[in-house]
C-alpha cells in the first residue's frame, strides 16, 4: 500500500510535516544523508473479542490515528540498523545469522531479527537497510505499540526490496511470528492484523493461516460519540506470565474436550461436562472458557449491530463483553499484585459517569494499562475532566479510526 501524506494525515497536517522533518533529521544524524523513503503503521484498538483470537475466535478491531513512522534507505551492507527516537540504543542485526538469540528476548532487536528471518523463510528478499523511527503509539498505551513496530519493519522490507508485494495479511502473520518466536510473547494475530490492514475490521481467525476479513463501514462521530482510551498508568512489566496463562488455560479446557482450541469445541458438551472440567482444569480455566464462548459470539454480533446502524445494541454488548472480561476472563488486575487495580477503578468511574448513556470495557490484553469508553460528544469534556482528575492530565486519549494500515507514505 502507498498512501499520500495529505490523505494519511487529514488533521494536524502542519504538525505531522514538522514531525516528519524531525524524523528525517534524526536519520541524517545517525546515518548521514540518503534518498529516504517513509513508512507508517498505526496503533490499534480492540473493540470486540477480548482474548478470543489465540483460540481461533472472532474479533472486531480498528486502526487508530496514532502511528509509528520510519525513515529508511538501503545501506548496501549485510546488516539492518534501526534507531528509535524514544530509546538510546541503536539496534544492529547481522543478516548472516537470523537464528533466535536468547539475550534479545523481549527486546526490540528480537522483533527486527524475527521479521527478517520470517520474510526470508517465505521467499522474500531481505537486504541491509538503515532506519530511524518515531512513534505516537507509546509503549503500554494499550494500542499495541509492538504490533505497529513489527508491521512498519515488514512494510520497509516489502517496499525497499520486494516492490510492495507483501500483502497486509501476510505482513501481519510475519509480525506475529516475530513476536511469538523471537520476542517470546504468545500473542494472537489480532493486533498485527488490525495494524497491517487498517480501518474498522471484523476478523474471523477460525483458520489463522487464512483469516477472513470484513470491513465495517461505520462512522462513530455521526452517532454523536467519541472513542476514548484511558491510560491508567499501570505497568506491563512482569505480566508476561499473566498473559500467557490465558491461552494456556483455554487450550487446556479445549484439550479435555478433544480439540486444540476452543473455537473447535462443542459448547453444549462443555456445559454438560462442567463438573469434570473444573476438577481437571481448575475453576479459572473453566471461567475463561465461558468467556471465550460468549465473547466470540459478541464480537460477531457487535459487527452486525454496527453494520445495521444499531448503536444502542452495540453499546449494550460492549458493556456485557467488559463484564465478562472482569468476572470470567479475570484480566482487569493481576492476582500477583492485587493492590494495583487501576483498570477496575477506571471502569467503576466510567460506569458512574456513563451509565445509561455510554459504554466501557477493558481494552486490549488487560491486567494493566488502558480501558476503552464510548462517550457521548456532549459529555466528552465532563468525562475527560473527571477521569483525568484521577489518572492525570493527558491520560484520556480521544481517537479517530484510520483507514490505512501499514503503508509507504508518498510525500
Amino acid at each position: 500500500m502507498i498512501v499520500k501524506f495529505s490523505e494519511l494525515y487529514q488533521k494536524d497536517l502542519e504538525m505531522q510535516k514538522a514531525r516528519y522533518e524531525r524524523i528525517a533529521a534524526g536519520y541524517e544524524e545517525y546515518y548521514g544523508k540518503a534518498p529516504l523513503s517513509f513508512f507508517s503503521a498505526p496503533g490499534r484498538t480492540e473493540v470486540g473479542g477480548n482474548h478470543t483470537d489465540h483460540n481461533h475466535g472472532c474479533v472486531l478491531a480498528a486502526a487508530v490515528d496514532l502511528d509509528i513512522v520510519a525513515a529508511a534507505a538501503p545501506n548496501g551492507e549485510d546488516v539492518v540498523r534501526l534507531k528509535s527516537a524514544e530509546y538510546e540504543k541503536l539496534d544492529e542485526i547481522g543478516l548472516s545469522d537470523l537464528s533466535v538469540q536468547e539475550e534479545e528476548t523481549e527486546k526490540s532487536a528480537s522483533l527486527i531479527r524475527g521479521v527478517c528471518a520470517r520474510c526470508r523463510e517465505l521467499g522474500y528478499r531481505v537486504e541491509g537497510f538503515n532506519a530511524y523511527t518515531a512513534t505516537q503509539v507509546l509503549k503500554g498505551s494499550g494500542l499495541s505499540s509492538s504490533a505497529a513496530f513489527e508491521v512498519v519493519v515488514v512494510t520497509i522490507i516489502s517496499h525497499l526490496f520486494n516492490d510492495g508485494k507483501i500483502d497486509a495479511v501476510t505482513a501481519a502473520q510475519i509480525a506475529q511470528y516475530a513476536e511469538n518466536v523471537y520476542f517470546g510473547k504468545p500473542s494472537g494475530l489480532m493486533d498485527q492484523t488490525a495494524s497491517s490492514v487498517g480501518g474498522f475490521t471484523a476478523i474471523d481467525f477460525r483458520d489463522p493461516k487464512k483469516p477472513v476479513l470484513e470491513k465495517v463501514d461505520f462512522d462513530l462521530a455521526q452517532q454523536g460519540y467519541a472513542l476514548c482510551i484511558v491510560d491508567t498508568g499501570g505497568s506491563h512489566a512482569d505480566l508476561t506470565g499473566d498473559y500467557a496463562a490465558i491461552p494456556q488455560e483455554m487450550k487446556k479446557v479445549a484439550g479435555l474436550l478433544g480439540v486444540q482450541v476452543l473455537r473447535d469445541a462443542d459448547e453444549a458438551e462443555f456445559w454438560k461436562r462442567l463438573k469434570e472440567l473444573r476438577e481437571k482444569a481448575g475453576d479459572r480455566a473453566v471461567l475463561r472458557a465461558m468467556h471465550f464462548f460468549s465473547d466470540n459470539l459478541l464480537a460477531q454480533e457487535e459487527a452486525k449491530a454496527l453494520k445495521a446502524g444499531d448503536f444502542a445494541s452495540f453499546k449494550e454488548m460492549i458493556i456485557a463483553s467488559g463484564r465478562s472480561s472482569a468476572t470470567r476472563l479475570q484480566n482487569v488486575f493481576s492476582c500477583h499484585n492485587p493492590s494495583e487495580q487501576g483498570l477496575s477503578l477506571a471502569l467503576a468511574i466510567s460506569e458512574k459517569i456513563l451509565a445509561g448513556k455510554g459504554a466501557w470495557r477493558v481494552h486490549g490484553g488487560g491486567f494493566a494499562g488502558t480501558i476503552q469508553a464510548f462517550v457521548p460528544m456532549n459529555m466528552l469534556e465532563e468525562y475527560r475532566e473527571k477521569i483525568e482528575n484521577v489518572f492525570g492530565e493527558g491520560s484520556c486519549h480521544v481517537l479517530s479510526i484510520r483507514s490505512a494500515g501499514g503503508t509507504k507514505v508518498e510525500i
